[in-house]
């Protein structure tokens, strides 16, 4: 049997019973589509994370104050109060390294303005935090070095905040007050609206004076967090060891193991971040792949089906002298045109199910190219190998006992 006659007697076989091709097929298609989504939803979560990450600040380490353990109880990282401006001084002047360095402290406050309020984040922050963290102002300025000497009792508001203290349609808040606890602060900025994250809203916050938050707000001298950008990404792991280095011999601390703070790569938390999104898209995507069992079975079942069907046909076929691999080829074909045409179908419906996806629920959608190879790689492994036990079955038909089977 040459290749033309072997393409007729396929679509012969396979449109024969329209209905009952289309629903097996129907089981690879719905099959292959929900791996090609489960697969680019995994891949857009874990885009949307490593972006919203990014957006806080490229090649950044964080320095934040160690445990503090009372009695050999650890109460966390961050517990004790170990950080000054002194700190992060004495490491933007020897940290060679280091091309930004931010002090920060934050603490939550009750915020009004003209009779409405809200429960937001306060920063206090210095003018170099706007490169380290990637903040840009919409509206107005930032906090300068002038703020900072006069300890001025100016704000920097985010769009959300701006929405919550003014309403909707507020257009220019320069310049109106506002009072975070017990003090009033003029507004002189807005930033620009970055979204909400896993890792909390950069809208839904407040910037003021580093020194103005430490006097009226903190009430101590003490720091949250030093942030330190580096020159670049390959020199991370170098100012990583610059800081230890410095603050060890700043804190008059001999023994690393005893070091009152903790060094937070940035890259290492989107490592962590892309490790588990990676196990989530693996598990969404072996979910799926159980549909594609499924599916297969169903194919398998068609073509024993079809076996019983045609056995007088196979009969008749082995009589004039169709060899034992001619029959096995074509049941095998047949079930492998199936699963390729639901894999065609499942690709293109899993490519539209994605967008769609990505569409309501606002994910960056990645429709990989390793997915669809994937998917239709899978497709054509389980035409072969739920279409070969049926293909296996046919050639071994008998040919006298199959032309005389009613």
């Amino acid at each position: 049997m040459n290749i033309t006659d072997l393409f007729h007697e396929i679509y012969s076989a396979i449109t024969a019973n329209k209905v009952r091709s289309g629903l097996t097929v129907l089981g690879i298609v719905i099959g292959i589509a929900s791996v090609i989504a489960m697969i680019s939803i995994g891949q857009g979560a874990q885009n949307s994370i490593q972006a919203s990450i990014e957006s806080m600040g490229s090649n950044l380490l964080i320095v934040r104050p160690g445990a503090q353990s009372i009695r050999g109880v650890s109460y966390g990282r961050g517990s004790i109060q170990s950080l000054t401006l002194d700190d992060a001084e004495y490491i933007e002047e020897k940290a060679l390294s280091a091309k930004a360095v931010s002090p920060e402290v934050s603490t939550r406050s009750q915020v009004t303005a003209k009779g409405t309020n809200t429960n937001t984040t306060i920063y206090g922050v210095t003018p170099e935090y706007m490169d380290v963290r990637n903040v840009q102002v919409a509206e107005g300025s930032f906090i300068s070095d002038q703020n900072i000497r006069s300890l001025t009792k100016v704000a920097v508001i985010g769009p959300t905040v701006k929405i919550d203290l003014f309403g909707e349609n507020a257009t220019n808040v320069l310049g109106q007050k506002i009072r975070i606890g017990s003090n009033r602060f003029t507004i002189i900025g807005v930033t620009v609206e970055k979204g909400g994250t896993g890792f909390g809203s950069q809208d839904d916050l407040i910037y003021i004076p580093i020194t103005t938050a430490q006097r009226f707000l903190i009430g101590n001298s003490y720091v949250s967090s030093i942030n330190v950008k580096a020159v670049d990404s390959e020199s991370m792991d170098f100012l990583n060891q610059e800081l230890t280095s410095l603050l060890l011999t700043k804190h008059n601390i001999r023994d690393p193991q005893l070091a009152d703070f903790s060094i937070l790569n940035q890259a290492d938390i989107i490592d962590t971040a892309s490790s588990v999104t990676q196990t989530l898209t693996i598990l969404l995507g072996a979910i799926a792949g159980i549909s594609l069992i499924v599916g297969g079975i169903g194919i398998m079942n068609m073509m024993l089906t079809s076996v019983t069907e045609r056995t007088r046909e196979i009969g008749l076929r082995k009589a004039i002298g169709a060899k034992r691999a001619d029959i096995s080829n074509q049941f095998l074909m047949e079930a492998i045109a199936l699963t390729l045409v639901g894999g065609i179908l499942g690709i293109v419906l899993g490519w539209v199910g994605a967008l769609v996806i990505g569409g309501f629920t606002g994910l960056d959608m990645s429709i990989s190219l390793f997915s669809i190879i994937l998917a239709f790689g899978v497709s054509t492994l389980i035409g072969i190998v739920f279409g070969y036990y049926p293909a296996r079955q046919a050639a071994k038909l008998n040919p006298i006992q199959a032309l005389r089977y009613e």
